[in-house]
């Protein structure tokens, strides 16, 4: 069985020092999946945990939001044996491009690396829906989330990571810079 702590650190994945995250919050912990991700070997023997999860469920197809969904999307669609695309924001709003189609009935799962509020990964849910799409969950390498999302989320890990509001951020009050490492723009 994969250890995916282990498979993250030895990819280098899990940071540590000062981060602005997507939602504005900040933390003393990241994950940084794309070091992950950059090895073909190591994002299937992870996803194989998410697979095994998956076992027994109905997907027509997996979509994943871009940044970060992408090439999860792709490695479990592989492993699924159906078809992986994504949504991707056009105008600030996420949307389905490039000649996707999503038909109705269709039993879709949403795929990202890393879920903390599910912004992305809900806001990919509510355009599949506009297509009369059924969503069956959400699929991740990295479930952060402490808030409870209204799908159910199948990760690879649970990861609890601190985070504060940037006034109340301990680290911030000791003056230590930031880095922002996410892809969303706010």
């Amino acid at each position: 069985m994969t250890n995916v702590i282990d498979e993250l650190k030895q990819a280098e994945a899990l940071l540590e020092g000062h981060f602005l995250l997507s939602s504005g919050r900040h933390s003393n912990r990241y994950c940084q999946c794309a070091k992950l991700l950059q090895y073909p070997d190591r994002a299937e023997r992870v996803l194989a945990t998410v697979v095994e999860q998956l076992k027994g469920k109905e997907i027509d197809m997996v979509v994943g939001p871009a940044m970060g969904g992408i090439i999860v999307a792709y490695e479990l669609g592989r492993q699924l044996g159906v078809p992986a695309i994504f949504t991707e924001r056009e105008d600030g709003k996420m949307t389905l491009r490039r000649g996707f189609e999503v038909k109705p009935g269709q039993k879709l799962l949403i795929t990202e690396d890393v879920v903390t509020t599910g912004k992305s990964s809900l806001e990919t849910i509510e355009v599949l829906k506009s297509y009369g799409a059924e969503v069956i969950g959400i699929a991740c390498i990295v479930d952060r989330s402490a808030q409870a999302i209204p799908y159910p989320v199948y990760g690879a890990v649970k990861l609890d990571i601190e985070s504060w509001e940037a006034d109340n951020c301990p680290l911030c009050k000791q003056g230590l810079p930031y880095v922002k490492p996410g892809s969303r723009k706010f």
